[in-house]
């Protein structure tokens, strides 16, 4: 569906060049949730913008459905949706007046384009607010017409600029279900984010991105397990026995399994690194207890998306964000209803 190759974008910031993105290369299959997950400045909405058209790359390929970026601009606009961070809703009419327009212009006329917006009104559980000024809606309500407006020309590929980005947990939940939604339908989704929860609940597949480029893809679940396996938290009883926690960590070394031993200064508790941590919980048990040893607790702990950033990148994404140099965004422009 989308093939990325070597795509480069740099911008000019106070006589400096500041590369957005380096080289990027990404495919993503037909029928996919794509997620990019990365801090603020890491280039996800650089890439988007350049899919979108909306900016012209330095130097790289896209291709669409087949359709070549630089070649085919006009159809690109045609067989993709594109929702940004700030949206693109018209604030002067009501819901359906805002999703009517834009059926209109992309094409659809009399009842074939009332009957689309009917069925985007009831997909994303607007029906109840057609009437309703756009400039009345919530945040939420507001986000999920910004993407059935994405979608009202039934696009291939659907490109998602944070899509949850300011909403409260309640409004996040109901856009996850909508796009969850989406993908059952087989709806092919690109979406970029900073929030690990997020990408864990919608993305099939996902790429880590930090400084314009791509340094690690895969499923969620596969890419947790590659980065840093699992962890066992042992307590032993009672708790404040040294010599306890000496040989449980000298038994369990010599475990297949068990990667690494650790004890956090002046704590209780011993961390193993293991593979396979539901398979390795009885074999622990069974090792310490034979020795005698009076197992308090045993936690298996799995790794996030933050562990897996933290691997890749060698700080955790949330600090990442933090010392992120957003990159220019260059001049306003926004992709609105068919423009």
């Amino acid at each position: 569906m989308l093939s990325v190759s070597g795509l480069w974008k740099s911008y000019r910031s106070r006589g400096h060049s500041i590369e957005a993105l380096r080289g990027l290369s990404l495919d993503v299959a037909e029928g996919e949730c794509f997620g990019l997950l990365g801090p603020n400045g890491a280039g996800k909405t650089t890439l988007l913008r350049i899919l979108a058209t909306l900016l012209p790359p330095d130097r790289g390929s896209v291709t669409i459905a087949g359709a070549d970026l630089r070649r085919s601009p006009e159809r690109i606009r045609r067989i993709l949706g594109y929702v940004g961070q700030q949206g693109g809703t018209d604030i002067l009419t009501t819901v359906f007046q805002d999703l009517l327009l834009q059926a209109h212009l992309y094409g659809l006329k009399g009842q074939e384009a009332r009957r689309r917006v009917s069925e985007l009104l009831e997909q994303l559980e607007l029906s109840d607010l057609a009437s309703r000024p756009v400039i009345a809606l919530s945040g939420g309500q507001r986000r999920r017409l910004d993407l059935a407006l994405g979608l009202v020309h039934r696009p291939l590929l659907l490109l998602l600029d944070e899509p949850s980005l300011g909403l409260d947990p309640v409004s996040r939940r109901q856009l996850w279900d909508c796009l969850s939604g989406l993908r059952g339908q087989g709806t092919t989704i690109l979406l970029t984010t900073h929030y690990l929860d997020e990408a864990d609940q919608l993305c099939t597949r996902l790429a880590i991105i930090d400084q314009g480029r791509i340094i690690a893809d895969g499923s969620p679940a596969q890419l947790k397990q590659e980065s840093a396996g699992e962890t066992l938290i042992l307590t032993l009883a009672p708790s404040g026995l040294a010599s306890a926690r000496e040989q449980a960590s000298a038994i369990l070394r010599s475990c297949p399994f068990v990667r690494a031993i650790r004890q956090e200064e002046g704590g209780e508790e011993l961390y193993l690194s293991v593979e396979r941590g539901e398979s390795a919980l009885p074999t622990v048990l069974h090792l310490l207890e034979a020795a005698g040893l009076t197992v308090s607790s045993l936690i298996l702990q799995r790794p996030s998306l933050d562990d897996v950033f933290l691997r890749y990148t060698g700080r955790s994404l949330k600090k990442a964000a933090a010392t992120a140099v957003v990159s220019p965004a260059g001049p306003a422009m926004a992709w609105r209803k068919g423009r």
